[in-house]
């Protein structure tokens, strides 16, 4: 590199060896000039060294080999001329060129990319700064502090905005108050009253400001406050040629039309002396309108209302004004102002002050001496410098004051834990006129050049120590004699401020003063030859001369008391308090008494003026400042550079490229670290990289070791290398050599390459050679033989032909004779067999005449014979009919037949006698206990029709309460109507999409039809109209797919903003909690889901509807479901008040049945007389049965319920029930007669007499006789002993009927009260509801009571349910019974004779009971209240990992669903909703709040989600839905609701558990990534790595796990185990799938595009084989055609771009063919980046990259740079039939779920 005047340094050749001792050096340049340089023969120094073209373009100045100017600037011009990258690190600094135009590398992907990354591992960028910032302020826990620094138009201010974007976005705020966009919004109003268009810059920063940006514990920004330094206040009344002022005023005259503006009389900016000076006034794409709302909000948005900004804006107009206010010159020494000056008079309305006052002050001067005072008239030059000092003196405290309250609005309650601050402060300048601005300037940054200095210095010196390298001090610039010049005691700045106190002090005798301290005492003071007026200061970057001409009033910054004075007497009143205190809050309008105000602060006006500090003390001050809070940060450095004066795109001029790169430190930098060993590398790097300088014996296990031996090999002298512990660094151009090592290795290996393969190639082509040679010779062999069997067929064919030719000859004539031969044959037969049927026929007629006449014959005589027969057995059977019919009348006319009847009758009636007295008694003492539950049941029901009577009153004031309904129904059939129409329009698309899918399927079925055949044409005209359907298919499926997109993403949105609301009511619950403990907040009408199952969430939705009607966004779905309630409230009511009458009627009903029931019992009496007429008759009716149960039986082998047969056996066992309680009282009175008999007769036969009784004992037994005498006469036969022992018998046997009676009342009492109870209990539910009813709107209490009568009717039901079931079991009991009394009564009549009945039990054989298996319906059955219970156990404690692994899958989601059927089944909506929402509730709980980001939990319950989604289609009962189902599971559908609305919640909850799921496979694949899909090298040795700079990969994160893609495909298989193992859908495992290969291309690209280091051609060898073992597992896991693949297209055609040829055209051509997936954006930034990493690789040309530009200039994509990383995928979850019976789940028992009942 050498030296040149227009180009800093150009490039050349060496054409000849330098030897040493040679004078000159033969160079060619780069445009073939060829010239010799010589070397000076004193130093013998020779040009710089240029760096291997491998080294070109790197994002680290500091990885060059050869560190020095030239390569520092050749480096920074091929990266932003040739790969248009503007930021490039240098060690420590990163160095930002200007690129004159926008470029899209700071949008919020390119946030996110740079989020949580290393500051090594993306290439360099001002997000990465903010990055390393960040972190190291939460690692370190230390402060730290961004320095950017640049000259005006070097981009300062838009770096410096960007580093507090990226923390507003990346942190954000602990709270709702949005503090981040607050800080940003600080950047317009300063840009607006701060920045201007300069000749190089057209947004230049005339201050310099610091930003502390505050976080608390938890690094979310908290705060922030801004130090200004420096406002250039002399642009408010001075702008040179092509400058504007400050933006602000700009935006005033431009905004100077609004309303609100007109009072401040402005107009266009060329109006104003003050906004015309430069000739400049409009920015090209810049609109001052726009910009100024702009302000405006930031204003607003930082709590700066709109008086305070009216009043901002109105004296920003005076100055304007102010400006245009022309001084008349009166005389020499003397000026006056026109009393009708406009501008002055509009300065005075709009500032409040007297015309007359200013006007005069304006001129003239008030002088104080010792003795007096005195006015002194200004001259015309005075006048104006008073008048222009008065503008900057305003305009500096309007800067003042907007400043202090944009701290007070950044300012934080939350104490600040740590900061972040950025410098953006004005760069070293030097113009051809410096003055004291630029003195100010450059004494700054000679104080951070010093720090900059000691920071790089201790970096260093940190680096060697670390790694224990022998430490050698380096000579560094120290530029602290520069500052003692500027700032020390009797400094620049002391004798400035002392020459500003004397009072003839002036800049001609401060300038001698100058001369005279330091000229020739100081090295780096000195005087130019041809001035007196000016000094010249040599400074870190150049000598600057300043004009001393300014400098003491500049310093002083006066300004007229008296102006000032008149302007603290202003009616403004915020203008006052600009004066008074800059931080004063006052009340618009409010008078202000300034009087006492004005004398206080005029009395120490002297002590004031006294110590007032100048303008350079103060700037002194504060840089002191500036500097210890640097120096207690951790600082970054930014150092922007202006790349051309010419405001030219991407075009760089090395001479004020090389100025500003001197000015800003950063060849200093570069020669600090040349000094020591700027090239570092770990021993493993060194080792991948130079492993082809080894030998297989060279390698040894350990690394250090080998390196240590490779490099003792190869470089001989050991100072140019030193070994650190973890690292060896290497003296400058010490890499370089090891490159030309390790490329002449290369080289030596591809030689053996190409000799090998040239070896190869030639074999093969003598090989081929000699094949093809055999080849002929056989072909020429293989014809001639072909020739000869050619002829010799021939030959043979005409033999045959001729052989053929007369066979066919003589077999047409034999064919000829032989047809003529069988045509006589055949008519001769048909002849002949003709005859033969005609006599068969015959023969066959005669016979059938002769069978038919035989068969009558025989007939008619067997008739003949039958009816004789029967006649003469019917007489004889009468006969004996007759005699048995006179036998039989003789035997009914005998007496003893009546006797035997009538046996047991006295006995019988005895009994019933006495059974008729104990009824009587029973029904008195029933009677009593009956009025008694009469009156009680008379005084309850008169209670509750009070009750009901004050029900009604209370319904009534609620029907006129309800008034306000008929408007809600208007709103309701407005929205009903636009249902209507929305869903005419949905039926519409529908019936165009079946419309289609019927076309597609004809089309199709089309297409495989065997027409196809047909030919060309018909399939070209069948092709077109496929193609056009497809066409609309994939627009329609498009547009479906954009929809689902737009769906799911504002589903995520409103979970992220309901998320941010429960967070924020979370919030202000604890606060209120806090501040008023009595407080407690109650959730009684909170419900989560919008369609609120509760009355009281109806009722406050209600009112909040009537309330509020002007709402604007009104949500469709609550004002539907509120429709439809509506209705169903209305029919409510109405039942309501049917089932109230059908009450009171019943109550009437019971009444009259208690008098009935009274009447009845009086009969009773008479009915047990008319029991002994029915006696007699009952044996005729037992008989009778028992022949229509014999006709049952013998009819129907095995009767059903419900058949006849089955209907007489029931009515038959019933009474066959009642007539064996006769039978048994019978059978006892016949057993002790009986054995009274037998004792009778043993008493005769022994001669024993019988017991004598008393007469009072006969007459007891027989009350309607007399006591006789003849008591012996009476007892002759013991009769009345038998008499009395039957009647004890039946007195025992009526007691235990009486007790078993008394018992069965009991149990009645007990019933009735039970009853009663229940009655009371029903009332009360009753009372409880009707008043809670009544409290609601007619609609409301109207579907309230409905509700209540459906759940208590479905209650009643289950209750007859199980009654009836009993009764079943009860009924088939005694079919059992039934069949053994049938066998045995058949028993009975066989025999002919009736068993007595023995004296015991009756013996019976033990019967087998089995126990028939439940039929369960497949409900659950929970009581109401349980449901937080049952969400407890089943889903908020429910561990996946731990319990849930071993159970069905799907099993919460069926119990669950189960639950639902329960509730449906009870008809209960309550419950159904209160489960449904409960269940809602309690899953994203688990998912959100306890365990969100833990895979399988999130996979798990996406799994049952959707299983119960499935189970609410499968089981809703549409057709679609259920064709699959068994008819079990069709009897187990819903009956009751629809819940297709809770349909699409559950699965909106789905895509909420979706969507967490990706984040979670997100968060744990995003580590892993990059590290293992780019950085991972799988072949070691073979690509190797480019030598790093100062920013290695671990600077940031050490002791980072290592990745690789193996890593990346457990997780992968891990993941597809966990959703396998949960049963989630296999189509929701494919769109999962898709999803993890999305993350992994798009992050994968999205680095690959911002990293430099990683477009080579090895590292597309490395993507691509990745890539493979992705496909590989796709293939392993069965899911080759998911469509994953179609996801890693971007990232193959990347890989590809790296690989393919880019030369030619042609390339061009198919590169663009090829990269179709790709953006141009992203293909131009893919060939940008694309770096060699081995010397026989080559970069790619401008020119190939602008006709790749070209070639891709027409195509339509999008206009980002980086994949959206962040994307999810519209999910979509196809219904999946469940074959699992419901009826057959079993509930685990550590579920805990033991309060469930099965049903």
């Amino acid at each position: 590199m050498l030296p040149n005047a227009v180009e800093a340094w150009k490039p050349a050749e060496l054409t000849k060896d330098y030897t040493p001792g040679d004078r000159a050096l033969c160079l060619q340049l780069e445009d073939g000039t060829n010239l010799e340089h010589k070397i000076d023969p004193q130093t013998n120094s020779l040009p710089p060294l240029r760096n291997p073209d491998i080294l070109v373009g790197e994002n680290d100045l500091t990885a060059l080999s050869y560190l020095h100017e030239p390569a520092v600037l050749h480096n920074l011009k091929v990266r932003f001329v040739e790969s248009k990258i503007i930021y490039t690190y240098c060690g420590i600094v990163l160095v930002a060129i200007n690129p004159y135009e926008s470029i899209p590398i700071y949008d919020h992907d390119i946030i996110n990319a740079y989020s949580g990354q290393n500051m090594g591992d993306m290439d360099p960028h001002i997000f990465a700064v903010a990055e390393e910032a960040y972190k190291q302020m939460a690692r370190d826990q230390r402060n730290q502090s961004i320095i950017v620094s640049g000259e005006s138009g070097a981009g300062k201010t838009v770096s410096a905005k960007y580093a507090m974007r990226y923390f507003a976005t990346v942190s954000g705020s602990s709270s709702e108050a949005n503090v981040e966009e607050r800080v940003l919004a600080s950047s317009p109003i300063m840009e607006a009253i701060g920045n201007a268009k300069t000749t190089r810059n057209d947004n230049s920063s005339r201050f310099g400001k610091y930003i502390e940006i505050g976080f608390d514990k938890n690094y979310h920004i908290i705060g922030a406050n801004m130090r200004t330094y420096l406002l250039e206040k002399s642009r408010v009344v001075f702008q040179a040629t092509e400058e504007r002022n400050y933006h602000i005023f700009y935006q005033l005259c431009a905004s100077s039309h609004l309303p609100e503006f007109k009072p401040l009389q402005l107009g266009n900016a060329d109006d104003f002396h003050c906004t015309n000076q430069g000739g400049s006034p409009v920015i090209e794409g810049v609109d001052d309108a726009k910009e100024m709302c702009s302000t405006r909000k930031a204003f607003s948005l930082l709590g700066i209302n709109e008086t305070y900004q009216m009043d901002l804006f109105q004296i920003l107009a005076a100055l304007l004004h102010l400006g245009n206010v022309e001084v008349e010159e009166r005389s020499a020494d003397s000026s006056t102002i026109l009393p009708d000056n406009s501008h002055l008079t509009v300065f005075c309305e709009l500032m409040g002050v007297a015309y007359q006052d200013m006007s005069h002050w304006l001129c003239h001067r008030k002088l104080k001496t010792a003795t007096e005072t005195y006015v002194k008239p200004l001259s015309k030059v005075h006048a104006v410098n008073a008048r222009d000092a008065l503008a900057k003196h305003i305009y500096a405290k309007l800067f003042s004051w907007i400043v202090d309250h944009i701290n007070e609005a950044l300012r934080s309650a939350v104490k600040q834990h740590s900061f972040i601050g950025v410098l953006d402060i004005y760069g070293f300048e030097t113009f051809h006129i410096n003055s004291f601005e630029q003195f100010c300037i450059n004494y700054a940054n000679e104080k951070l050049q010093q720090q900059f200095n000691m920071h790089v210095f201790k970096l260093e010196q940190e680096e060697y120590m670390k790694e224990e390298i022998p430490w050698t001090l380096i000579d560094f610039y120290d530029n602290h004699p520069c500052i003692n010049l500027i700032e020390a005691k009797m400094g620049v700045l002391d004798l400035l401020d002392e020459e500003c106190k004397m009072p003839k002090g002036s800049d001609d005798t401060w300038a001698q003063k100058l001369y005279n301290t330091f000229l020739k005492k100081s090295d780096l003071f000195d005087k130019p030859r041809m001035s007196n007026k000016a000094f010249i200061i040599l400074h870190f970057a150049d000598k600057v001369e300043y004009q001393c001409e300014g400098f003491l009033e500049k310093n002083k910054d006066t300004v007229n008391e008296e102006q000032i004075i008149v302007l603290k007497l202003s009616k403004v009143c915020f203008f006052i308090c600009l004066f008074i205190c800059l931080f004063v809050f006052f009340i618009s309008g409010q008078t202000l008494n300034l009087s006492p105000v004005f004398h206080k602060m005029t009395r120490p006006v002297q002590a004031q003026r006294d110590h007032k500090k100048t303008v350079g003390t103060q700037f002194r001050n504060s840089l002191h400042l500036l500097m210890e809070t640097l120096n207690g940060t951790t600082p970054h450095y930014v150092r922007c550079i202006k790349p051309n004066d010419l405001k030219s795109p991407f075009m760089m001029d090395p001479m004020r490229a090389v100025q500003q790169l001197r000015a800003c430190g950063v060849l200093e930098t570069i020669r600090i670290s040349a000094a020591g060993f700027p090239s570092r590398w770990t021993y493993q790097e060194f080792f991948n990289r130079y492993r082809v300088l080894m030998k297989l014996k060279d390698i040894l296990s350990d690394r250090k070791q080998t390196c240590r031996n490779v490099l003792e090999k190869w470089v001989q002298d050991q100072d140019k290398y030193q070994f650190g512990k973890s690292k060896i660094f290497f003296r400058a151009g010490q890499v370089a050599y090891l490159e030309k090592l390790r490329s002449d290795k290369l080289k030596k290996a591809c030689v053996r390459i190409q000799k090998t393969i040239r070896c190869w190639l030639t074999r093969k082509r003598y090989l081929r050679m000699r094949q093809a040679a055999i080849t002929i010779q056989k072909n020429t062999r293989g014809y001639q033989a072909r020739c000869l069997v050619a002829f010799l067929r021939r030959t043979r064919a005409a033999v045959i032909i001729q052989k053929n030719q007369r066979m066919l000859v003589a077999r047409r004539r034999y064919q000829q004779q032989r047809s003529a031969s069988i045509t006589m044959q055949r008519l001769l037969r048909a002849y002949q067999a003709r005859q033969t049927y005609r006599k068969l026929l015959y023969e066959h007629k005669v016979l059938t005449i002769q069978k038919w006449v035989r068969g009558w014959l025989a007939r008619r005589r067997c008739r003949r014979s039958l009816r004789a027969v029967v006649y003469l057995q019917s007489c004889v059977r009468r006969m004996a009919a007759r005699r048995e019919l006179r036998k039989l009348r003789v035997e009914a006319r005998s007496v003893e037949h009546f006797k035997k009847l009538n046996v047991g009758m006295e006995n019988k009636i005895m009994q019933l006698q006495r059974k008729v007295d104990e009824q009587h008694k029973e029904n008195r003492e029933l009677s009593e206990r009956l009025r008694t539950v009469e009156r009680s049941r008379a005084a309850e029901s008169e209670r509750l029709g009070g009750e009901v009577e004050r029900l009604r009153v209370a319904e009534e004031e609620s029907r006129v309460k309800a008034d306000g309904v008929p408007s809600l129904l208007e709103q309701l059939s407005f929205l009903r109507q636009e249902l209507e129409t929305t869903r005419e329009e949905k039926e519409a698309i529908q019936e165009e999409a079946r419309t289609y899918r019927v076309d597609t399927e004809k089309v199709t079925q089309l297409l495989h039809s065997p027409t196809n055949l047909d030919g060309e044409g018909r399939a070209n005209t069948v092709v077109s109209p496929n193609k056009a359907q497809t066409k609309v298919g994939m627009q329609l499926e498009s547009d479906i797919r954009e929809e689902r997109d737009h769906y799911q993403s504002l589903l995520s949105e409103y979970t992220r903003l309901k998320e941010r609301h429960a967070d924020l009511k979370e919030e202000m619950t604890i606060s209120v909690i806090t501040d008023k403990p009595g407080r407690r907040r109650t959730d009684s009408n909170y419900s989560s889901n919008e369609s609120e199952g509760t009355p009281s969430s109806e009722s406050a939705e209600g009112r909040h509807s009537l309330d509020a009607p002007h709402q604007d966004a009104v949500d469709m779905s609550v004002l539907l479901k509120l429709q439809r309630r509506v209705t169903e409230l209305e029919q409510d009511k109405q039942t309501l008040q049917r089932h109230l009458d059908k009450r009171e009627e019943a109550q009437q009903d019971q009444v009259k049945n208690a008098e009935k029931q009274r009447t009845a019992g009086r009969a009773e009496l008479d009915l047990e007389a008319l029991k002994r007429q029915e006696l007699e008759s009952e044996n005729k009716r037992l008989k009778t049965n028992l022949a229509e149960l014999r006709q049952s039986l013998t009819s129907t082998s095995s009767p059903g319920p419900g058949s006849a047969p089955y209907n007489v056996l029931l009515e038959q066992l019933n009474s066959s029930n009642e007539e064996l309680e006769v039978r048994k009282e019978e059978v006892l009175l016949l057993r002790s007669h009986m054995v009274r008999q037998e004792v009778l007769k043993h008493n005769k036969v022994g001669g024993s007499s019988p017991k004598r009784y008393p007469n009072s004992l006969y007459s007891a037994l027989v009350p309607g006789l007399k006591s006789t005498p003849d008591y012996h006469k009476l007892n002759e036969d013991g009769e009345l002993w038998l008499a009395y022992d039957g009647l004890k018998e039946t007195n025992s046997l009526l007691v235990s009927q009486l007790q078993v009676q008394d018992r069965r009342h009991e149990e009645e009492v007990d019933e009735l009260r039970e009853e009663v109870l229940r009655v009371r209990e029903e009332n009360r539910q009753q009372q409880q509801f009707l008043s809670q009813s009544l409290l609601l709107p007619q609609e409301a209490r109207i579907e309230a009571s409905l509700h209540h009568e459906i759940t208590r009717l479905t209650s009643d039901n289950l209750d007859l349910m199980e009654q009836q079931e009993k009764q079943d079991k009860m009924i088939r009991k005694l079919k059992k019974q039934l069949k053994v009394y049938v066998k045995r009564v058949e028993e009975y009549e066989a025999g002919g004779q009736m068993e007595r009945v023995a004296p015991g039990p009756e013996p019976r054989s033990p019967v087998g009971i089995t126990r028939k298996e439940r039929d369960f319906q497949g409900m659950l059955e929970y009581r109401r209240g349980d449901e937080s219970k049952l969400l407890k156990s089943l889903v908020v404690e429910l561990k996946p990992r731990g319990v849930a692994v071993n159970f069905l899958p799907g099993l919460p989601a069926y119990i669950l669903f189960m639950c639902l059927r329960h509730a449906d089944y009870s008809n209960d909506d309550q419950r159904v909703s209160v489960l449904l929402n409960s269940t809602i509730n309690s899953i994203k709980g688990v998912i959100k709040v306890k365990r969100g980001d833990d895979f399988e939990t999130v996979s798990f319950w996406l799994a049952n989600t959707c299983r119960f989604l499935h189970c609410l289609k499968q089981y809703s009962g549409e057709e679609a839905f259920v064709k699959n189902n068994t008819p079990r599971q069709n009897e187990h559908c819903l009956c009751n609701f629809d819940l297709s609305e809770y349909r699409q919640v559950f699965s909106d909850l789905a895509i909420q558990n979706y969507q967490q799921l990706v984040r979670c496979m997100e968060e744990a694949l995003q580590p892993m990534i990059v590290p293992g899909m780019l950085e991972h090298e799988n072949f070691q040795g073979v690509l190797g790595s480019k030598p790093t700079g100062l920013r290695k990969r671990t600077s940031s994160c050490p002791g980072e796990a290592v990745y690789t893609v193996d890593s990346i495909l457990q997780q992968l298989s891990l993941f597809h185990a966990t959703l396998i193992q949960h049963d989630v859908d296999p189509e929701l495992i494919k769109q999962g799938v898709i999803q993890q290969f999305y993350i992994i291309c798009s992050v994968t690209l999205n680095n690959l595009l911002l990293r430099k280091d990683m477009c080579s051609w090895s590292k597309g060898l490395q993507i691509r084989y990745n890539v493979w073992q992705l496909e590989e597992w796709l293939e392993e896991k069965g899911l080759p055609d998911c469509g994953a693949k179609e996801m890693l297209e971007p990232l193959i055609q990347a890989a590809q771009l790296l690989q393919v040829k880019k030369k030619t055209e042609e390339d061009a051509q198919a590169l663009c063919t090829m990269c179709s997936a790709l953006t141009t954006l992203q293909i131009v930034k893919v060939l940008t980046l694309y770096t060699p990493v081995i010397e026989f690789e080559e970069r790619v040309s401008i020119s190939f990259i602008r006709t790749i530009q070209a070639l891709l200039k027409g195509r339509v994509e999008s206009p980002l740079l980086l994949m959206d990383a962040k994307k999810i995928f519209s999910v979509t979850f196809p219904f999946t039939h469940s074959p699992l019976a419901l009826e057959t789940i079993q509930i685990p028992s550590s579920l805990n779920l033991g309060f469930l009942t099965r049903v």
